[in-house]
């Protein structure tokens, strides 16, 4: 991966949904966190695309997945995706309550029609 500060292992995530979709009263896909700073953004099927807007105003190149069950990264300055890494502050990922897409209520019903 990028050097070891794009990971701050201690810094936990901003929230357990897109922190950008949640402003905006938007929606999400999958969710992703920011390695460097816990900003939880949503991925580029999502319709904001809001993980990448953030690496692009920050430099922060790495990203974790926050879905349950997955613990891949992603560099955005190397193009490349990496099984592991370190382990980050908990939680790890959104509630497994919580649905993909969500959040629950603010989804349309035709949302596979605003993936990308």
């Amino acid at each position: 991966m990028t050097s070891e500060t794009a990971i701050d292992p201690t810094v936990p995530p901003s929230g357990a949904g897109c922190l950008d979709c949640d402003a905006a009263g938007g929606w999400w896909f999958h969710l992703r966190r920011c390695a460097a700073c816990g900003h939880v953004g949503c991925c580029d099927s999502s319709p904001s695309q809001h993980a990448t807007a953030h690496f692009k105003a920050t430099g922060h190149p790495v990203v974790s997945s926050f879905e349950p069950g997955e613990d891949w990264f992603w560099d955005y300055s190397a193009n490349e995706m990496y099984e592991s890494g370190p382990d980050l502050a908990p939680p790890v990922s959104h509630p497994e309550d919580q649905p993909a897409p969500g959040p629950a209520g603010r989804v349309p019903a035709d949302w596979t029609r605003s993936l990308h």
